[in-house]
C-alpha cells in the first residue's frame, strides 16, 4: 500500500518546484487529484493521479468582492453557508474561475436594515473594505419597502430635507411610491432600524424590506440565496 503524503510534497516531487511554488499552484486551483481540483496543500494523497494544469501560473489568488442576495434575517452563519460553488449565479456577467480561497476571510460591510433582505457585500479586498467603511456616510443605499397604509406624495416630499416628528429628527432621504404598496427609499448610512421607525411615524406598517443598491452597484437580477462577483469596472 502506498504511503500517504502531503499534496504539496507530491507536486514538488513531480514538477520540480519549490515548496512556495507548490503551494501557489495548489491554492490557485491549478492542481487536480484524479481529475478533481484540490486547493489544500496539506491534502493527503497516496497513489492517485496528480496533474498540473498546462496554463498554471504562480500568481497569488487575487482578493475578490462578492455580492450576495441574502434572505430576511440572514445571519453570519447562514451567510457562510451561501458561499459555495453551488450557490454561484449561473448568469453572473463577471464570472471567473471559482476558487475555495474566494470564500475565506470575507468581511461584511454596510449591514442590512433589521429584518430586511437584499444586497449584502462581502470583500477580501482591503481597498474595497476601506472605501465602504470610510465612505459609508456618502454612499446612497436604495430600499424597496412593502407597506400597508397610505401617505400623500406631498408628505414624502418633505422627507428630502429631514423630518422632525414628535421630537425625533429623521435624516434626509428620498421617498416615492413605486406601486400602491411599495415605497422606494434612497438614503445614506441609515441606522439599523431607521426605515421601520420612519414608516411607523408615517402611519405605515412595514411588510417587507429589500436593499437593491449600494452606491453605483445594483443587485439587479441576482436571485435570492445566490451570489456573484463584483466586476472590475463596478464602483460603489
Amino acid at each position: 500500500m502506498s504511503e500517504s503524503t502531503r499534496l504539496s510534497k507530491r507536486v514538488i516531487e513531480l514538477f520540480g518546484c519549490s515548496r512556495r511554488e507548490a503551494d501557489l499552484y495548489i491554492t490557485g486551483g491549478w492542481v487536480t487529484v484524479d481529475g478533481q481540483v484540490v486547493e489544500a496543500p496539506q491534502f493527503k494523497v497516496e497513489g492517485q493521479r496528480v496533474e498540473l494544469h498546462p496554463d498554471a501560473t504562480l500568481a497569488a489568488v487575487e482578493p475578490v468582492t462578492l455580492l450576495v442576495h441574502g434572505a430576511t434575517g440572514c445571519n453570519a452563519a447562514q451567510l457562510q453557508h451561501l458561499l459555495v460553488r453551488e450557490r454561484h449565479w449561473e448568469e453572473d456577467p463577471h464570472a471567473q474561475r471559482i476558487l475555495h480561497g474566494h470564500f475565506l476571510r470575507q468581511e461584511q460591510s454596510l449591514p442590512l436594515q433589521t429584518g430586511a433582505s437584499g444586497l449584502i457585500v462581502l470583500s477580501q479586498d482591503w481597498r474595497t473594505q476601506r472605501k465602504l467603511r470610510e465612505d459609508a456616510a456618502k454612499l446612497e443605499q436604495e430600499y424597496l419597502v412593502e407597506v400597508a397604509g397610505e401617505v400623500p406624495a406631498s408628505t414624502l416630499e418633505r422627507l428630502k430635507k429631514g423630518w422632525l416628528h414628535k421630537g425625533t429628527q429623521f435624516p434626509p432621504c428620498k421617498a416615492s411610491w413605486q406601486s400602491e404598496q411599495r415605497l422606494r427609499f434612497a438614503l445614506k448610512n441609515p441606522a439599523p432600524d431607521l426605515l421601520r421607525q420612519l414608516c411607523t411615524a408615517l402611519g405605515l406598517k412595514v411588510l417587507s424590506m429589500k436593499r437593491i443598491r449600494i452606491g453605483g452597484v445594483p443587485m439587479a437580477k441576482l436571485p435570492s440565496g445566490q451570489w456573484r462577483y463584483l466586476g472590475e469596472k463596478e464602483r460603489f
